[in-house]
């Protein structure tokens, strides 16, 4: 799980920058990428700010329409497109890893430099191949997956907590290799640079 946590540290650091963090998934994968930026937009174990964290599956009206004008592969690219901007991440959950609307978003997120994590079943799979970063779980059944997904769920929520605690007890702002960001058009041109580089560094 130490992939997973890097992620919530990254997760939090974009979001305290003024970044978002983009989610979909599919059937029970969509419920718990739901699951996520309820804890993230509300509270997981600590009170913090609500975090900027959208699940795109649930955005009914807009899901159903592009699904009805333009088919079922572009039902979350499509979103992507109008939400994600340069510097934002996207978390895709699948336990195939082989949906073709989560590999559609993958791709759409990479054109507009929004940075692509990935939470699948076992591998390789077209999703971990799309994305920058992936963390596979190599289980038989997707029951299991799901149950696996939902624990690095929590695990990354804990992260984002214990980043944001970090961050507002040393009065730390959010900085790429001793650079200060200041906000997120400059947090654009170092989230790209791999999310394991992100750590903290005090404000001037």
């Amino acid at each position: 799980m130490d992939e997973v946590e890097a992620w919530g540290t990254a997760i939090a650091d974009l979001c305290l920058g003024g970044g978002r963090l983009l989610v979909a998934g599919n059937g029970g994968s969509a419920a718990e990428a739901q699951h996520l930026t309820a804890e993230l937009v509300g509270r997981f174990e600590t009170e913090r700010r609500p975090l900027s964290a959208l699940a795109l599956h649930a955005e009914t009206s807009s899901l159903t329409a592009i699904t009805n004008d333009y088919g079922a592969d572009q039902a979350f690219a499509r979103q992507v497109r109008a939400h994600g901007r340069a510097g934002d991440m996207l978390l895709l959950l699948s336990t195939s890893g082989e949906s073709t609307n989560l590999v559609a978003a993958a791709a759409a997120a990479r054109e507009l430099g929004v940075a692509t994590l990935a939470l699948t079943g076992p591998g390789p799979n077209a999703l971990a191949t799309a994305c920058d970063r992936a963390a596979l779980v190599p289980a038989p059944r997707s029951a299991t997956i799901q149950e696996i997904h939902l624990l690095a769920v929590h695990v990354l929520c804990r992260a984002v907590d214990a980043r944001v605690a970090e961050v507002s007890a040393a009065g730390l702002g959010v900085a790429y290799d001793g650079v200060p960001v200041r906000g997120v058009a400059d947090l654009a041109r170092r989230a790209l640079g791999g999310i394991a580089s992100i750590r903290q560094e005090p404000t001037r």
